[in-house]
């Protein structure tokens, strides 16, 4: 008897060792590592912009949108949290990247297939769209205009019901054409392309 009481506490005592000796691991999906939180306030921040992605296939072009998604938690976010007229990431943090497996035609102009950051420079009634080579940037430190493969401005359309966490889509129009959507707040911005 004294022998099972023994393992039974034996047991439970290197069960709960092994608990507390546990830490959660995250996967950083822009470099491939795996990394270990070891505080709870690390997590807590991260997940206030998760970093997500919309994709579709256009035609049989993968189309692919990386993001940060902050949520307006009640701040006001254009012309506030995020400043008209000043290059911004669209996201959070890191560049929002986009990605095409085929070249495309937007505004006229040829985007070779590839990878590439999108910046946008919200205004009051209209905003520019970014496409830049260099898709690895912290917010917009390292933005160099000389390095924009197309400009191209666009009216943003208000939206009925705001939308809280920011969020991207793919979407397709048919046939070779489809568009990128943005909408946060009350704001939906359109990207209309076309697959070569």
């Amino acid at each position: 008897m004294k022998t099972k009481n023994y393992l039974i506490i034996l047991s439970s005592m290197i069960i709960l060792s092994c608990s507390s000796n546990t830490q959660e691991e995250k996967v950083d999906d822009s470099k491939g590592h795996v990394h270990h939180d070891h505080a709870a306030s690390s997590e807590t921040v991260a997940l206030k912009s998760p970093r997500t992605a919309a994709m579709a296939h256009i035609g049989t072009n993968h189309v692919h949108v990386d993001y940060s998604a902050p949520s307006v938690r009640g701040r006001q976010v254009f012309g506030g949290l995020v400043a008209f007229d000043e290059v911004w990431v669209t996201g959070a943090h890191s560049a929002t990247n986009i990605s095409f497996s085929e070249d495309i035609i937007l505004d006229g102009k040829t985007i070779p297939k590839g990878k590439y950051a999108l910046f946008t420079i919200p205004g009051e009634n209209e905003w520019v769209i970014t496409i830049n080579k260099n898709w690895e940037q912290h917010l917009a430190d390292d933005y160099d205009e000389s390095e924009d493969v197309v400009r191209t401005k666009v009216v943003p359309k208000k939206l009925e019901n705001n939308v809280e966490q920011l969020n991207f889509k793919v979407e397709d129009l048919g046939g070779k054409k489809g568009q990128i959507v943005f909408q946060w707040s009350g704001i939906e911005i359109q990207m209309p392309f076309t697959s070569l």
